[in-house]
């Protein structure tokens, strides 16, 4: 149903807001496509909860909440965190 889809996205994506996009020696495997790879896979779980849960209990956040926190989360956050290679991860680990 409708319902089960937008319960299933809300959860998949609340759980990655702020994350950082910090490319090790600027190549995207590190973190940024081993984190998609997960991403799939929490997906698919979120589908799980969502397709068993969501028939006896009404979401309290929805999915439009999640994409406005996540905009304004990526406004907030410092520009050495966004795919600049400048910042988290990247700033730390040197190949």
């Amino acid at each position: 149903s409708l319902a089960q889809i937008e319960y299933a996205a809300e959860v998949a994506m609340e759980h990655f807001l702020g994350l950082t996009c910090d490319p090790v020696n600027g190549y995207v495997q590190i973190p940024c496509i081993e984190r998609n790879a997960i991403a799939s896979i929490h997906s698919y779980s979120a589908y799980l909860f969502s397709k068993d849960i969501s028939p006896y209990r009404k979401n309290k956040v929805s999915f439009d909440n999640v994409i406005q926190a996540m905009k304004e989360t990526g406004t907030e956050l410092p520009s050495d965190l966004k795919e600049t290679s400048l910042g988290g991860l990247a700033k730390i680990i040197h190949c």
